[in-house]
């Protein structure tokens, strides 16, 4: 009865029910230990403005919206749990959450706060944080499914794609440091008068988020390599004591596209640079 119990309790996790579990310590056991956990929670279309209007209702805040794509629509959001969890030292990329609204293949496609939150919190990882907003998305958006993109969550936290490619820990920095978080801040908005600044998050005195568009030939590989995952994008610069950092494009195209194959990243050797110098530009001098 014990054993039948457990496998039921398993079952009731990994169809992301969305109740609470372990304390509110960063190391709590979460539940999902020896499971896989999906990318992506899929649902029935509904169109952008009235998914933004349900997640405000549901106490989300905005952030920003963004096309991705033709035909899609990214909707950033956060609240405050996030972004408390998120201004801590290394982890700024973990303060918004996103749905992808697709008006051409009709579905939408949340970011799984569980999957995301542990990538980018690493050990500061807190599953009542994260369960929580994950129970409110489920709460909000009755019958989400889980995408066939997941990862095994032991393996999220010190995630590479293989062997030589790149950790979370191993993010760009562009450009050299300024003097101070608000500095840096102000240089990305001098560039292309602030035209590629999607959004701003302020999440300390010392750490801001920010929301970058990248440029019409870099972000095609969305198209390339599957729009259901176009969620991807806007591409977020984490600017922490002045410097200004981005996740190698190499690990954060894998952490979101776990189904693509070493085939499918040749197919792409060049964006990640691309990304890169992107990004750049706005930091120079």
């Amino acid at each position: 009865m014990r054993k039948l119990l457990t496998l039921v309790a398993s079952l009731a996790v990994l169809s992301f029910s969305g109740c609470s579990m372990g304390s509110a310590t960063p190391d709590a056991k979460s539940g999902l230990e020896g499971t896989k956990v999906s990318t992506y929670l899929v649902g029935e279309y509904m169109d952008a403005k009235t998914t933004q209007s349900k997640l405000e209702e549901a106490g989300f805040t905005i952030v920003a919206t963004y096309a991705p794509v033709k035909k899609g629509t990214t909707i950033v959001f956060t609240n405050d749990a996030l972004k408390a969890e998120a201004a801590k030292p290394g982890r700024a990329y973990a303060a918004v959450s996103r749905v992808f609204v697709d008006d051409k293949m009709k579905m939408i496609s949340f970011t799984n706060p569980v999957y995301f939150g542990k990538a980018f919190m690493q050990d500061d990882y807190n599953h009542v944080v994260f369960n929580a907003i994950l129970a409110k998305i489920n709460e909000t958006f009755p019958g989400l499914k889980p995408s066939k993109d997941e990862l095994a969550f032991d393996d999220l936290s010190g995630y590479h794609f293989m062997m030589s490619m790149p950790y979370y820990g191993d993010a760009d920095a562009l450009g050299k440091p300024a003097a101070s978080t608000a500095d840096a801040v102000a240089k990305a908005k001098s560039y292309k008068k602030g035209k590629a600044i999607i959004f701003e998050m302020k999440l300390s005195e010392t750490s801001t988020l920010l929301g970058y568009d990248l440029g019409k030939r870099t972000k095609k590989f969305v198209k390339k390599i599957g729009r259901a995952n176009a969620a991807i994008l806007p591409y977020c610069v984490a600017i922490e004591n002045g410097q200004a950092k981005a996740l190698n494009a190499k690990y954060y195209i894998a952490i979101s596209y776990p189904l693509l194959d070493m085939g499918g990243f040749m197919g792409i050797a060049t964006v990640p640079g691309a990304i890169t110098k992107d990004l750049e530009k706005a930091f120079k001098k």
